[in-house]
């Protein structure tokens, strides 16, 4: 394989789970982890993507604090947050993690409805503040903060959620599969998501249908956790009805 088409490939994967793991990149490529570090070394150096410990995150990952950072697939992403915010009712108490999906939720929460969120995420924390009204109230959960994801992770983090039940929790997704469920590239960030979804009534995923069907090392949930999946394509599309075989409302 050509470097260029190697480098098309690390890049797509990027944007879609915004962060990847070396040895994930070097089996999906099928080169050793030097090739791919030095791939990830130039890509970084070119402003194509962030190299971190262990793999690379997308330039679009926490954009709260860049708003000229392009957003991969953002028109899929807002059409699926209008679809999202459809599911709020006024009163309620919501639990939302990051990604760029749930930020473009935030951005577009009716400010005229009385909520209540709970979050992990720093950069979620900072999205709901900047478009907060006098009816929103948001609470930062405290912990271990993850450089990378900026999401709050560990054992205080999951203790404190123990006291707390929510409405909806809108969990950042970067791996969903009917039959695998919902994984994580990163354990401690998976044992935070599962919190949240023992805290709340009602599980809600907002994702691109291009991350439907991937899976990765750590299991978060079965994909029948899921009350609602919520993408940019009709719920009668053929590549979602495995998930509605599994129980879950398609929106």
């Amino acid at each position: 394989m050509q470097k260029s088409d190697r480098h098309q490939i690390i890049l797509e994967e990027v944007q879609l789970h915004n962060r990847v793991l070396l040895t994930d990149l070097a089996n999906i490529l099928n080169v050793s982890m030097d090739t791919v570090r030095r791939d990830i070394k130039e890509l970084d150096e070119l402003s194509k993507l962030r190299k971190v410990h262990g793999g690379a995150i997308s330039n679009g990952f926490n954009t709260y604090s860049d708003r000229s950072k392009e957003i991969f697939e953002q028109d899929s992403k807002v059409k699926i947050a209008r679809k999202g915010i459809s599911l709020l009712q006024n009163g309620d108490v919501v639990m939302i993690s990051g990604g760029s999906t749930n930020l473009e939720l935030a951005k577009l929460i009716p400010r005229k409805m009385d909520l209540t969120f709970f979050t992990p995420s720093l950069p979620m924390a900072v999205e709901l503040l900047n478009n907060m009204s006098n009816h929103h109230e948001v609470y930062l959960i405290g912990g271990k903060l993850s450089k990378e994801s900026q999401l709050v992770t560990g054992g205080v983090s999951i203790n404190s959620l123990t006291d707390i039940t929510v409405d909806i929790c809108f969990l950042g997704t970067g791996y969903l599969d009917y039959e695998k469920g919902i994984t994580e590239t990163d354990w401690e960030i998976a044992q935070m998501k599962k919190a949240m979804i023992n805290s709340s009534k009602r599980l809600i995923a907002l994702t691109i249908s291009k991350k439907l069907n991937t899976v990765n090392r750590y299991k978060i949930c079965e994909i029948n956790t899921l009350n609602d999946l919520v993408t940019e394509l009709d719920p009668d599309a053929e590549i979602l009805k495995p998930y509605k075989s599994n129980g879950v409302n398609l929106v």
